[in-house]
């Protein structure tokens, strides 16, 4: 079976995403409270978010560069990330909120939070499903090697 170009392409894309979110978190944050936030200058952010948003970055690439047979733990936090995103999205955010911010009550949130909260839970769960396909062609090309390895020895 071929790869998917759409595929390849969206784990590409990602995987630039991630490294971005690892060299520089601080843009990404800044977007995503200007976005999200009705007065994201009131925000004061913990210093332990840069860490968290790298954390975020490097799980992104680690998942798709290797599969997800490969990186289980990792498989299994984004998918249960994923799934608290698209089903329980408010008190996700409610929860992100007090812990990456020091003054979480003082902030507005945009009316569409909730539905971007869980567009961000099925890309967790495509970042889980692209790992899994780079497994399944990983299996294909194994099968072929071992085919042709067969043939030659036959």
């Amino acid at each position: 079976m071929a790869r998917h170009p759409l595929s390849r392409g969206a784990r590409t894309v990602l995987i630039a995403f991630g490294l971005v979110e690892i060299v520089a978190p601080q843009p990404v944050i800044d977007a995503c409270e200007r976005i999200g936030l009705e007065n994201p200058g009131d925000g004061r952010l913990r210093s332990e978010v840069l860490a968290l948003a790298r954390l975020e970055g490097a799980l992104f690439v680690w998942e798709l560069r290797r599969g997800r047979r490969r990186t289980p733990v990792t498989s299994g936090a984004l998918t249960i990330a994923g799934l608290l995103a698209v089903l329980a999205p408010r008190p996700l955010i409610r929860f992100s909120q007090s812990f990456a911010y020091e003054n979480p009550h003082e902030l507005k949130l945009k009316s569409w939070v909730v539905p971007a909260t869980r567009a961000l839970g099925v890309l967790y769960l495509a970042v889980v499903a692209l790992a899994a396909q780079r497994d399944t062609e990983a299996d294909e090309r194994d099968a072929q090697a071992d085919t042709l390895v067969e043939r030659v020895t036959q």
